[in-house]
C-alpha cells in the first residue's frame, strides 16, 4: 500500500482549511521545472492540493492533469480551477508513457518508505522519452508523524539517491533548503529533479 489512511483522513477533515491558507510559494522551482518542458508540453501534477501550481502552469499554456488523492481535497481544487481534477492514489498510477513533466511538490514525502520505490517506478513509466519529474521531501533520516498526525518518510539526501538510482534516469538533482509547511516549523527540504533518457 502507497498512502498512509491516517493522513488522508487528516486531509479529509481539514481540506477546508488547508485548500484556502496563503500558499508559501515554490515558483521559481516550478519555472525551472517549466523551463526544461517542450510548447504544449503534457504534465501530470500529484498531490495537486488546492491546486495554486496547477493553476499556473494551466496559465502558462501547459497541459495540465492535476490529481490529489482526497476526495475533499480534490473537489475543492476542481472548484478553484474549473476543470475535471482527478482522484488518484499513488499506487495507482498505471500510465505509460504519456507525460512531458510529472510535478510531485511536498506530496510524495508522505508515502510509505517501504513503498516510495514502486512509487518512482510508476512516474519513471509515466513519463515520455526525455521527460522531466520534479519532486519535493522534508528531510530527515528516520520516519515519523508530524503533531496532525500525518505520516513522513523524511529521507536523507543519500537515501533519496539510492533509491532514484535503481532506475535508468539520464540525470538526478538533488538539492537542499529550508522552508515551512503547514505546521509552521522551520523545515529542511530535499529537491529532486530527475530526467527520463530518450
Amino acid at each position: 500500500m502507497s498512502h498512509d489512511d491516517q493522513t488522508l483522513d487528516f486531509y479529509a477533515r481539514e481540506a477546508e482549511a488547508y485548500t484556502s491558507r496563503e500558499k508559501v510559494e515554490n515558483r521559481q522551482r516550478l519555472l525551472t521545472f517549466l523551463s526544461a518542458l517542450p510548447d504544449n508540453a503534457r504534465i501530470l501534477e500529484l498531490g495537486c492540493g488546492a491546486g495554486q501550481d496547477s493553476e499556473f502552469m494551466i496559465s502558462q499554456g501547459f497541459s495540465v492533469q492535476p490529481t490529489d488523492g482526497s476526495p475533499e481535497i480534490v473537489e475543492a481544487a476542481q472548484a478553484r480551477l474549473g476543470v475535471p481534477v482527478q482522484q488518484l492514489l499513488f499506487e495507482d498510477l498505471d500510465e505509460q508513457a504519456t507525460y512531458d513533466g510529472v510535478w510531485a511538490n511536498a506530496c510524495l514525502l508522505h508515502v510509505p518508505r517501504t513503498s516510495l520505490a514502486s512509487v518512482l517506478a510508476r512516474v519513471f513509466a509515466a513519463l515520455r522519452d526525455g521527460g522531466q519529474f520534479f519532486a519535493s521531501f522534508k528531510a530527515g533520516e528516520d520516519d515519523g508523524r508530524d503533531r496532525f498526525g500525518r505520516y513522513y518518510n523524511y529521507p536523507s539526501a543519500r537515501r533519496l539517491k539510492d533509491l532514484y538510482e535503481t532506475l535508468p534516469w539520464q540525470s538526478i538533482v538533488i538539492e537542499s533548503g529550508k522552508g515551512g509547511g503547514y505546521d509552521g516549523l522551520p523545515t529542511d527540504w530535499l529537491y529532486v529533479t530527475a530526467t527520463k533518457g530518450g
